[in-house]
């Protein structure tokens, strides 16, 4: 199969006990279109993080996840990387 680049944006919110919990990830076909949704979805979350991943599905190796954009919380790992 070959290289192939996910994109993901993800929104996170606060749970009963303020917890800060990610809810279902998104796929994006291309990566405007991940910041794009991450940007709507921080508007109404705590926050939101659009991120990609290149690698080989079929070998299951994959580069480190790369940050295209957050907004709002997050989990501090995360902003590491951005």
């Amino acid at each position: 199969m070959g290289s192939v680049s996910y994109y993901v944006p993800i929104a996170f919110q606060r749970d009963e006990g303020g917890e800060l919990v990610a809810l279902e990830p998104f796929e994006a076909h291309i990566s405007i279109a991940a910041v794009s949704r991450t940007r709507s979805l921080a508007a109404s979350e705590a926050g939101a993080v659009a991120f990609s991943r290149t690698g080989d599905p079929e070998a299951g190796e994959f580069a480190d996840a790369v940050v295209l954009f957050t907004a709002g919380e997050g989990p501090e790992d995360i902003a590491a990387h951005h």
